[in-house]
């Protein structure tokens, strides 16, 4: 669709996601959103009536966006939770090519103000709730390794997107942000949590 296409209000969720998502939600103004955009910033409140409504939106169609990607590569893995869980990477890591800034602004909720942080929870809470049954579940089967099916959850969603978002601390050790160095990071991510959840 032709940019002058897609309606205005989408514009601006986009244009703001891609500006909250690469500089932080705090670093980025109303003002410098309607520039982006190409309109006014009345414009902007037009549709969004405060800088906290729209930051709500966007965390609303980032979330959307993420889950749609991730469910959709659950639904197509084989049934082995090991699999299931590469295929999570996987799944993580192709925003992470075609548009850094979503998973820039997951990685933002740290950052957040606590309302926001509440209301990013609240939107994840579902699917985080039936990740945790899963791994229970998968646990009480006996295919991954017995631990506290929440704390590993997190450390499973912190591990994934914060790799998946700190090209910095990434370029510390010597990795490139390129189409190979992405490939291996993924391969080594994949590794990594096979290894980790592994039954002893």
């Amino acid at each position: 669709m032709a940019p002058s296409e897609i309606p205005t209000r989408q514009r601006i969720l986009d244009a703001a996601l891609d500006l909250f998502g690469n500089r932080g939600v705090d670093a980025v103004s109303l003002d410098e959103i309607a520039r982006a955009v190409g309109v006014r910033k009345q414009t902007v409140l037009y549709w969004f009536a405060s800088k906290d409504d729209l930051v709500e939106a966007v965390l609303g169609e980032a979330v959307a966006e993420l889950l749609i990607v991730v469910e959709a590569a659950l639904r197509a893995a084989p049934p082995d939770p090991l699999a299931r869980l590469d295929a999570l990477v996987a799944a993580v890591f192709r925003p992470a090519v075609r548009r850094p800034a979503l998973l820039g602004l997951i990685g933002e909720i740290g950052r957040l103000s606590e309302s926001h942080a509440a209301h990013l929870a609240g939107l994840l809470e579902p699917s985080v709730g039936r990740a945790i049954a899963a791994l229970r579940s998968e646990m009480d089967a006996g295919r991954i390794r017995r631990a506290d099916p929440a704390l590993l959850a997190a450390l499973i969603y912190s591990t994934v997107t914060g790799l998946a978002t700190e090209a910095r601390v990434l370029g510390a050790v010597g990795w490139t942000a390129s189409p190979s160095g992405l490939r291996r990071l993924r391969s080594e991510l994949r590794a990594f949590v096979r290894a980790a959840l592994a039954p002893t």
